[in-house]
């Protein structure tokens, strides 16, 4: 895989480092919403939490948001990247985005629900896509205190708030019995349920983000995470930073039928089967969830 060689007339490293100090005041913001403000005692800050449909939005969901797209306009502007976030997506004109190769897909708070009944597994997603491709991305789980980055050609990486950095590979188990999935707490339905109990590798982690999911995949504590669409299905902002991790760590993500997800279309939801894998047992795994998905959907 070809290294990236700059981005817009901008280096690589300093658009990275941007998007990294980006991520860490992100993750600022999200945690003063989280943990109690010892100004205050032992009150947070008000999440106002909004029902938008597809799920519920919180105070910290929109100031986050906020930051990142100041910081980013203020250091990139807006005449060679476009930008699709979730807390704006429905009021933008999408001919701002779709005109642009250059895109930044952003999820300010990813796991909205984990925030708001406190479990930890919540995560920043910030991603630059390239002609419908993730080429950088940086997950930061606050809770862990660590922030992922990786860029395409150049692996993947684990920079904890010390500034120490690690290189990490996805782990090499290659028994499907064996490997360890990692799963939605609130996002399965009745279909993927299914899907899940009839697969061979029945060691299942619920884990909230899907962040979250991938940095487990990425430290080796888990091997595969499943996506199945149902009523809704994940959006671009759930799915672009977390893959370019997984992929730069040796991992694999594609639906189903092979085939790569394509991002900033004029429809931003990722429908139908996606698997992400460490990659030991990727094409054989996606062939026995097609399979056995027929075999479920027939039955109905």
């Amino acid at each position: 895989m070809a290294n990236l060689q700059s981005i817009a007339g901008f280096p690589v490293e300093s658009v990275l480092a941007i998007a990294r100090s980006i991520g860490w005041g992100a993750a600022e913001i999200l945690q003063s919403y989280y943990h109690p403000n010892p100004v205050a005692g032992e009150s947070t800050l008000d999440l106002n939490i909004q029902d938008q449909g597809d799920g519920p939005v919180t105070a910290a969901d929109v100031a986050t948001n906020h930051y990142i797209l100041n910081n980013l306009h203020a250091a990139f502007g807006t005449v060679e990247f476009g930008y699709l976030t979730e807390e704006t997506f429905k009021a933008q004109n999408p001919a701002e985005r779709l005109q642009h190769t250059w895109v930044w897909i952003v999820d300010p708070l990813d796991g909205t629900k984990d925030f708001i009944k406190r479990t930890g597994e919540y995560a920043v997603h910030i991603a630059l896509a390239h002609a419908g491709r993730p080429v950088l991305a940086v997950v930061v789980c606050p809770e862990l205190g660590k922030l992922y980055y990786a860029t395409l050609g150049d692996g993947t990486f684990v920079e904890t708030r010390d500034g120490a950095v690690t290189q990490l590979r996805v782990a090499e188990r290659d028994r499907i019995e064996d490997l360890s999935v990692v799963v939605s707490g609130s996002h399965r339905g009745e279909r993927l349920v299914q899907l899940l109990r009839q697969l061979p590798c029945q060691n299942q982690r619920a884990i909230g983000s899907v962040g979250c999911k991938i940095a487990a995949i990425v430290e080796q504590q888990a091997d595969l995470y499943i996506s199945l669409s149902g009523k809704s299905a994940p959006k671009d902002w759930d799915l672009a930073a977390p893959e370019l991790i997984l992929t730069e760590a040796g991992g694999k993500v594609t639906r189903f039928d092979g085939s790569l997800l394509q991002y900033n279309q004029a429809d931003v939801s990722q429908w139908g089967g996606i698997l992400a894998s460490n990659g030991t047992c990727h094409t054989e795994l996606c062939t026995q969830a097609e399979t056995l998905l027929a075999a479920i959907d027939s039955s109905v």
